[in-house]
């Protein structure tokens, strides 16, 4: 099912690197969810998958601006990640910083738009999930949430309404 909904947004030459994403996506976030952990063993081996298979979608588009898109998203999500990293160790992990860059990279590829709300986007759902936590007392204001599972899902948010909504949202500014 998710392959198709793939399928159905993003367009066909795309479709086996936003599916690769999404296989590992669903692999990471039960592993994320289960031991707080995004293993390398699945994450490192994905950036170089994920970049031939983005060429590969740049080439049979003729799309190669999106293809310095992704470089560009996948570097810029990766710092900002580090930097939060790197400012509250204890509120995010490496493994996430990691992440990010894939994700970057694949939401860039797809438009600003994907990735504007796509990078935001995991912020925002996991944001709202630790409110109702701390709302509903399971859990305090020092408990760990993994956050890697909020970013897949802010990423899928991305790839199927993020275009139209970063849209909706710029005509609203100007």
């Amino acid at each position: 099912m998710l392959f198709g909904l793939v399928a159905w947004h993003v367009e066909p030459w795309a479709v086996p690197a936003i599916a690769y994403l999404a296989a590992m996506g669903v692999a990471l976030a039960l592993i994320d969810l289960d031991t707080h952990r995004l293993p390398n063993v699945i994450v490192l081996p994905s950036y170089p998958v994920l970049a031939a298979l983005l060429v590969l979608a740049s080439w049979g588009s003729g799309d190669w601006p999106a293809l310095v898109r992704a470089v560009i998203g996948g570097v810029a999500l990766w710092v900002a990640y580090f930097a939060l990293c790197v400012a509250y160790p204890q509120g995010m992990g490496f493994g996430d910083v990691k992440l990010a860059g894939l994700l970057g990279g694949a939401l860039a590829w797809l438009g600003w738009g994907t990735f504007a709300v796509g990078s935001f986007g995991a912020f925002l759902l996991g944001g709202i999930f630790a409110i109702g936590l701390l709302a509903t007392r399971r859990a305090s204001r020092g408990s760990g949430i993994p956050f890697g599972p909020w970013m897949l899902l802010g990423a899928a948010v991305g790839v199927a309404v993020g275009e139209p909504l970063w849209a909706a949202y710029v005509r609203l500014l100007v």
